[in-house]
């Protein structure tokens, strides 16, 4: 089992420190509430997960892999990211921005739990690296050790998550007080331009699917 849960680290890992949305999304929330915002992003991230391993196991596999589903998650969820990513751009340039630097003012773990769930499900290849690299994973765990297996390879997963996510945003976090005013509308600027570029890949990804289709 050790070295289950090591595989399922290691591999987690590979796909974690990979720039996407969810990180993204991540530092721009540790720069504007601190250095847990990961912790918290990134519980939401696996709560979608569990969902999304419950359903592969009952065999929604086959739907998350067609077609239809990728390019409406393709579209759907670009379409989300480029609204995030604009929002983000477009307040920094009215300077509508500005890091929280009172540690009384606490943010409301609900809807960054929220937050992580929702980046995490607008991203297609997360959702399809699910239904077909982590389905196969899935198998070979439930071969070796049933539904033990299983859990032991989720937590694996997902502790790479935690511990990658938990710190970029204790860096990040704990770096922001440093950071002037203008600088950190600059770099929010600029990751809401990176959310947008990603939510327009996957946009494009899916029409583009789709007309071929």
């Amino acid at each position: 089992m050790v070295v289950l849960f090591l595989t399922a680290l290691a591999i987690a890992f590979s796909g974690a420190m990979m720039p996407g949305p969810l990180l993204t999304y991540t530092i721009r929330q540790s720069l504007s509430t601190g250095p847990w915002s990961g912790f918290i992003i990134i519980t939401g991230h696996a709560l979608l997960e569990i969902i999304l391993i419950a359903l592969i196991l009952a065999g929604f596999d086959v739907i998350l892999q067609s077609s239809p589903a990728q390019i409406s998650i393709g579209i759907i969820g670009g379409l989300l990211l480029v609204y995030m990513g604009y929002d983000m751009f477009y307040g920094s340039l009215r300077n509508k921005i500005k890091i929280e630097m009172d540690n009384n003012s606490q943010p409301n773990p609900r809807n960054m739990v929220l937050s992580g769930f929702i980046v995490s499900a607008a991203n297609p290849y997360f959702l399809l690296w699910w239904a077909i690299i982590g389905l196969g994973f899935l198998i070979q765990a439930y071969k070796s050790f049933a539904v033990a297996g299983i859990i032991i390879f989720f937590l694996g997963h997902i502790s790479a998550d935690f511990i990658w996510y938990g710190l970029i945003s204790v860096i990040v976090g704990t770096t922001r007080r440093f950071i002037k005013e203008k600088l950190y509308r600059i770099i929010i600027a600029g990751l809401g331009a990176l959310l947008v570029f990603f939510g327009g890949s996957f946009f494009y990804s899916a029409v583009l699917s789709l007309l071929k289709g």
